[in-house]
């Protein structure tokens, strides 16, 4: 399976990193091809770099690992070369104000998840994943002793569920399903009950306690 990182900053970076370490090849893209390019230089012979088109048509696995606003002009450009690929989407409905304050730009209840859904064309399978922690978490908190961190993760799609479960282990979390795309707020940022930035309160569940938080709504 090839996974494509679109985006190489906090999280992407943090994610390609766990994914080599855990023996994944990765394909990396960025809008500075030279970001790209440095990081698969630094990771080692399982990364490599390449254009955003030719590593979304590459891949198996592609994760947005971007901006909301970023993601729509990407999808938008790209949507013929997602048909078929598993289409992973870590990114909030989050803004900062002038003072850095972190505000929700879409309307509360709404999630981003629908909203990206509903760009993509009809065969790509969609999974809201890898944006379940802080940034700072996320780098750091892999293959935690003696019981691993979670991952969050939310879709209605088999094919989706079982590619991000395996990848998600791979980078050393444990994959815990919040439900499916009309569940993906509980695991958005700001606001989410499952997210360790919102209802978690900065906490790491292993997998007892995420079931248990899942459970809970």
């Amino acid at each position: 399976m090839t996974t494509a990182i679109i985006g190489v900053g906090n999280i992407g970076g943090a994610l390609a990193r766990h994914l080599v370490r855990g023996g994944e090849p990765v394909m990396l893209a960025a809008r500075e091809e030279s970001n790209a390019a440095a990081l698969a230089g630094e990771l080692g012979p399982l990364a490599s770099a390449a254009t955003v088109q030719k590593a979304i048509a590459a891949a198996d696995v592609v994760v947005f690992a971007v901006w909301f606003d970023a993601l729509k002009q990407v999808v938008a450009e790209y949507a013929g070369l997602l048909d078929g690929k598993v289409v992973a989407d870590p990114s909030n409905p989050l803004g900062i104000t002038a003072d850095g304050t972190p505000f929700r730009t879409l309307p509360e209840g709404q999630s981003q998840g629908s909203l990206v859904t509903a760009m993509l064309p009809a065969g790509a399978h969609y999974v809201k994943a890898f944006g379940t922690l802080v940034a700072d978490s996320l780098a750091n908190s892999a293959n935690r002793t003696p019981r691993r961190a979670v991952l969050f993760y939310a879709t209605g799609d088999d094919r989706a569920a079982a590619a991000t479960e395996r990848l998600i282990t791979v980078a050393g979390f444990d994959p815990v399903k919040a439900g499916g795309v009309n569940e993906a707020v509980r695991i958005e940022m700001p606001g989410g009950d499952l997210h360790q930035a919102g209802g978690l309160g900065g906490r790491l569940l292993d997998a007892d306690q995420a079931h248990a938080a899942v459970a809970a709504a």
